[in-house]
């Protein structure tokens, strides 16, 4: 008499050594994916604070460059916001 082999629903669990070798670590010993850094940085403009995603060096949005709004000199250490002044 033969007895037919039920073909397994779920797939069988494999070593986890084989997946993961770093599974027995604990989650902050385990090393980090590497993210490539990003060429864009998150900016918020000084003259109408909208805050958006540039490349540029300078931190005035497009809208505000085209109304000829300009920054002054800043004074960085003081962590003074400068006053906007437009151009003449």
């Amino acid at each position: 008499m033969r007895v037919a082999l039920e073909p397994d629903a779920a797939p069988r669990p494999s070593c986890i050594c084989a997946s993961d070798p770093f599974a027995a670590l604990p989650p902050e010993l385990r090393p980090k994916p590497e993210q490539k850094p990003s060429s864009l940085r998150q900016v918020t403009c000084p003259g109408c604070r909208l805050v958006y995603w540039t490349n540029r060096a300078t931190d005035l949005c497009m809208e505000c460059e085209k109304k000829g709004v300009r920054l002054p000199e800043t004074n960085t250490d003081a962590g003074v916001l400068p006053k906007l002044v437009p151009k003449p």
